[in-house]
């Protein structure tokens, strides 16, 4: 398995929460109440880990993760990220606490508002898609409704902002690519995700890796009984309290 590809590894073997000058940031599923209105910048958890894919010990891989408790059946519109947005991974490299570096997410939603021949009229499919693609970012584009892109910008200290290049493709964009609708329109998603790992070029870091899209849920709570009182049992068997979020995803943005 790639160790870049997070689609099963156990990322909970990351950092938990980001420690800066003594402060402390841990995971939220929804908790805060303004965040509840606006889900698709809810930050949950951020994970940073030395790379352990065999001869990748020499980067680091940073793992910010947004809009939690994703079903797989979430549709028809599933989970974009908010192009109106900006998302930060800042990095503090002397204790400072002050970013010495600061990578800058955005997204563009572009929708195709696909339609279908019925009797010669042209009807508007309220879906994500009107047939089957995979395989590749741009394969078979005719039958999304929705396309959606990021660019990915460096700041050092107070610098202005250098845009990254996608070394896989050219051009300084990337592709998200769909959440996992199902087999039927995605056969093989797996290699459909894999697709959308692009070699980027950052200013002043060289080449590294650059991914975003929906993972398996790496966080692991009993989310109900948490809310209900703390009702835990401390002393109790390790193995007493249900993973609620065993069967749900979240959207990452992964960046080595």
């Amino acid at each position: 398995m790639n160790a870049f590809d997070m689609k099963r590894t156990p990322i909970a073997l990351a950092i938990a929460g980001l420690m800066l000058a003594g402060a402390v940031f841990a995971s939220s599923h929804r908790e805060a109440p303004l965040i509840t209105q606006t889900p698709k910048v809810d930050g949950t958890d951020f994970y940073m880990f030395r790379s352990y894919e065999a001869g990748r010990d020499g980067y680091v891989t940073f793992l910010a993760n947004y809009s939690p408790l994703e079903d797989a059946y979430g549709g028809p519109n599933y989970f974009s990220l908010d192009p109106n947005a900006l998302y930060e991974i800042k990095i503090d490299n002397n204790g400072d606490a002050l970013p010495d570096i600061t990578y800058q997410f955005r997204f563009q939603n572009s929708y195709q508002n696909r339609t279908v021949n019925v009797n010669g009229v042209q009807v508007a499919v309220p879906l994500s898609n009107i047939g089957q693609f995979g395989s590749t970012p741009t394969a078979n584009d005719g039958v999304k409704n929705l396309i959606e892109t990021y660019s990915v910008t460096s700041v050092r200290g107070s610098a202005s902002s250098v845009p990254a290049n996608n070394l896989s493709n050219g051009g300084t964009t990337f592709r998200k690519p769909f959440d996992n609708i199902g087999t039927k329109s995605i056969p093989n998603y797996a290699a459909y995700a894999d697709s959308h790992i692009f070699r980027i070029g950052l200013d002043g870091c060289g080449e590294g890796r650059v991914f975003v899209g929906q993972r398996k849920e790496g966080f692991a709570v009993a989310l109900g009984k948490v809310f209900d009182l703390i009702h835990l049992n401390p002393l109790g068997p390790t193995n007493g309290n249900p993973n609620e979020l065993a069967d749900k995803n979240i959207t990452t943005i992964a960046l080595e």
